[in-house]
C-alpha cells in the first residue's frame, strides 16, 4: 500500500541558486514557464499521493500564495520553520501533524520519478523503517556514493569524491513513523548525517535502485539542465 501522505522540504535558502533565481523561492524556481513545485505535486499526485505536508522557511509567503492560487483544493498543511530545523528537524516536526504510519518524504529541489508502487511494497516487505531512493550515476563528485548489502540494506554512505558510477541518495524517502520515533534526537538535526549516516548499521535503513527521471535544481548548471531537459519531455 503506498503512502497517502507526503512531506516536502522547501525550507532551504537555495544560496546556490541566489543569483539565479533573486529574491524567489527555490521550490518556484521557473523551469520551463512553470515553477518547479508544480511538476513535483502534479507528479506524485499521478502516483496516488493524496495529502501533502508542506515544510516550508526562507519566502515561506511565496509558497504560500502560490498553493492559495494554483492548489486551491489540494490538502495540504504548512508548517513554518521561523527557525531553521535541519531537514532532520523538519520531518520530524511535518510528522506530528499526519495520522498515518507511512510516509513520504520528498526534497524541494528534486524531482525523482520512483515507482512509488514497487517501492512501498518493498519498504512493507521488508518492514523497514526507512526506504531511500537510489539513482544510478556515472562520472560525480557532487554527491555521496550509497552502498548496499545482498539483501538491500544500507553497507555505506561514503563521501563526496570522484567516482566512476555508482549510486546516490536521490533525496526520496519512505518512513515508518512508528519505528523512526524511536529514535532520539535534539530539536535541530541532519536526516541524511544525524539519522541515515550514523544509525544505518543499527536501524532497518534499506535503499532502493530507481530508474525514473532524476533532476536536482540546487546548482545553476542542473537549473538549466533542467530548462532543456523538461522542454524535451513536454
Amino acid at each position: 500500500m503506498i503512502p497517502k501522505t507526503a512531506i516536502i522540504l522547501a525550507g532551504g535558502k537555495g544560496t546556490r541558486l541566489k543569483e539565479t533565481i533573486p529574491g524567489l523561492a527555490k521550490v518556484l524556481a521557473p523551469v520551463n514557464g512553470k515553477p518547479f513545485l508544480d511538476y513535483i505535486l502534479k507528479y506524485f499526485m499521478e502516483a496516488g499521493i493524496e495529502r501533502f505536508i508542506f515544510s516550508l522557511g526562507f519566502h515561506y509567503e511565496q509558497v504560500t500564495v502560490f498553493l492559495e492560487e494554483e492548489y486551491s483544493t489540494l490538502s495540504h498543511t504548512i508548517i513554518v520553520e521561523y527557525v531553521p530545523l535541519g531537514t532532520g528537524g523538519a520531518i520530524k516536526k511535518a510528522m506530528e501533524h499526519s495520522g498515518e504510519n507511512t510516509l513520504a518524504v520528498i526534497n524541494g529541489d528534486t524531482l525523482f520519478k520512483v515507482k512509488l508502487n514497487s517501492m512501498s511494497a518493498f519498504h512493507h516487505m521488508c518492514g523497514a523503517e526507512c526506504t531511500i531512493a537510489l539513482k544510478s550515476m556515472t562520472s560525480f563528485d557532487r554527491y555521496g556514493e550509497v552502498t548496499l548489502n545482498r539483501d538491500y540494506s544500507i553497507a555505506s554512505f561514503n563521501e563526496k569524491k570522484q567516482v566512476s558510477e555508482g549510486l546516490i541518495n536521490g533525496g526520496f524517502y519512505i518512513l515508518n513513523k512508528r519505528l523512526f520515533d524511536e529514535n532520539v534526537f535534539p530539536e535541530k538535526f541532519s536526516f541524511e548525517k544525524d539519522y541515515l549516516a550514523k544509525k544505518f548499521k543499527q536501524r532497518r535503513i534499506f535503499g532502493v535502485r530507481q530508474e525514473g527521471y532524476f533532476i536536482d535544481i540546487g546548482v545553476p548548471e542542473d537549473y538549466r539542465r533542467a530548462q532543456e531537459e523538461f522542454k524535451q519531455e513536454r
